[in-house]
């Protein structure tokens, strides 16, 4: 039985699309691989992702807790300020003045270095994943890690960008109870040596976690960044 042009058209169509489709699956679960970068290589690439990202992410955060902490501080309130409270569970106005104000960047670019080995890590390339967060909802974009716990598969979140996955870092910070600790130390120290021993809840490491963020961040400099003035002071890389 011979196939009408349109028949042949149809068939064509459906085939480039289930062949997009392939190819998306595989590049998003299978990124294509680096080239081999020096250890020099590798940091200067990763200080050109992710600090003006943390930069842009760092300032929007600043900028919503200045303007509600501005508001607080006369005396007022507003409904935007209401629903920040519903959302960000938060018993009274110093607890949400404690969860809306961003960490040090330092402490975010040293968590993104470690969690994704200098952003090569697949959760990186394949899902945006620069913090190794961790999906309990199976409704939401996420990927498969590619060891189990026994029998038990893992799943990381999938983000749409880089920036997506710093907020929710952030925001992961400011909600989980695991975190108090290190909210409540922030509203007294921007100190980032003093605060990263406030999150062994992050990591299975526990106290050492802490330790090894101190290490990246004195090594790397990284602290230059939280008083980073754009128009004189280089990235230092060692």
């Amino acid at each position: 039985m011979s196939l009408s042009l349109k028949q042949i058209k149809i068939g064509v169509a459906a085939l480039l699309l289930v062949l997009t489709a392939v190819i998306y699956f595989r590049s998003s679960e299978k990124p294509a691989p680096l080239p081999p970068m020096t250890v020099q290589e590798k940091k200067a690439r990763f200080i050109a992702l992710a600090v003006p990202a943390v930069n842009r992410v760092y300032d929007d955060l600043m900028k919503q807790y200045r303007a509600v902490k501005s508001t607080l501080d006369s005396g007022k309130s507003n409904a935007q300020i209401e629903k920040l409270m519903v959302e960000y569970k938060a018993a009274n106005h110093q607890e949400l003045l404690m969860a809306l104000k961003p960490h040090p960047k330092s402490i975010a670019l040293a968590q993104a270095a470690m969690e994704s080995s200098w952003a090569t890590s697949r959760f990186f390339l394949a899902a945006n994943n620069i913090f190794g967060v961790w999906s309990y909802n199976e409704n939401e974009p996420r990927i498969a890690a590619l060891n189990k716990r026994g029998k038990k598969t893992i799943w990381l979140k999938k983000y749409p960008s880089l920036e997506a996955s710093i907020y929710d870092y952030y925001r992961i910070l400011s909600r989980g109870d695991a975190y108090k600790a290190f909210r409540k130390t922030l509203m007294t120290s921007n100190d980032p040596f003093l605060l990263v021993t406030k999150l062994d809840n992050y990591s299975e490491k526990g106290s050492a976690y802490g330790e090894e963020l101190r290490a990246i961040i004195k090594f790397n400099h990284f602290d230059d960044y939280d008083n980073f003035d754009r128009s004189n002071k280089a990235s230092r890389i060692n």
